[in-house]
């Protein structure tokens, strides 16, 4: 299933890896484990926040996804199943 990531990083502790040099290799494993078809990085609100969409293929792969997020960044996580055209394509096919 096609799951839209919202990590919005606490700033503190996100000042905390980016000023000890780590974030760079925090990014890319994250993006190295979840293998995004797209990622973009931004402010939301005000904060640090990433924005990354991806394959869940089960529901198992939300802790090793998340975790890191939370436990290096302190982030709030929201993860929302999504569309692109082709899908929304089908499932409107499916109404007629």
């Amino acid at each position: 299933m096609r799951v839209l990531l919202k990590a919005s990083m606490n700033t503190e502790k996100a000042n905390e890896v980016i000023r000890s040099g780590k974030m760079p290799q925090l990014m890319q494993e994250a993006l190295g484990n979840i293998k995004p078809e797209a990622a973009y990085f931004t402010l939301d609100h005000g904060v640090r926040t990433a924005y990354l969409v991806f394959d869940l293929k089960d529901s198992s792969q939300m802790p090793p996804i998340g975790e890191p997020f939370f436990m290096d960044l302190d982030a709030e996580l929201d993860m929302t199943p999504v569309m692109n055209a082709d899908d929304l394509q089908k499932g409107l096919s499916q109404l007629r």
